[in-house]
């Protein structure tokens, strides 16, 4: 069954909703934010010397939904949807994590943004961080493990705006 679109949009109606109430519209492209986290996230370097690859594929997620505040507006399909935050810097510190991550997959991994816990969202406790690999394939990384949430940005953000169960992944 394929989702309820409109003709004018990309994305289903309720995810749709949720992005436009959030300030993203078609067309939206910030480059200049985008080039300042690309610089953020180059420049950083964690403790232990683990360095981030900036990656095309998160440019770009950057620059079309970067900063926007993501709250359904709608229940989930099967589990709760997410509220999200879009913005790389929530990752900045998982750069040994992120480059784990892009080992077992054999690809490099950027961050996008995080998952904020609904009932306090301004807060950084609980989240999940987002990421992009360099095919534009999503992840997230919380304490329970690792989520493959989608081939594209568009397929992770339906996903997780509309309560869409993500997959494992899952050591060989």
């Amino acid at each position: 069954m394929q989702p309820d679109r409109t003709s004018s949009t990309r994305f289903a109606v309720p995810v749709d909703a949720a992005l436009r109430a959030a300030g993203w519209r078609p067309g939206r492209w910030d480059i200049k934010q985008a080039e300042f986290w690309a610089d953020t996230l180059r420049g950083h370097t964690s403790p232990g010397g683990h360095r981030h690859t900036v990656l095309t594929s998160a440019v770009e997620a950057w620059a079309e939904f970067g900063a926007l505040h993501i709250v359904p507006g709608a229940p989930g399909r099967r589990i709760a949807p997410a509220v999200l935050h879009l913005d790389p810097l929530h990752g900045l510190h998982m750069a040994r994590t992120l480059g784990d991550l892009g080992r077992a997959l054999d690809s490099q991994v950027c961050p996008i943004g995080a998952e904020l816990p609904p009932e306090a969202p301004g807060t950084a406790e609980g989240q999940a961080v987002l990421a992009i690999d360099a095919l534009g394939r999503v992840y997230s990384l919380d304490h329970t493990g690792d989520w493959y949430l989608g081939d594209t940005l568009d397929d992770a953000l339906a996903a997780l705006i509309s309560g869409t169960e993500p997959t494992r992944l899952t050591a060989p």
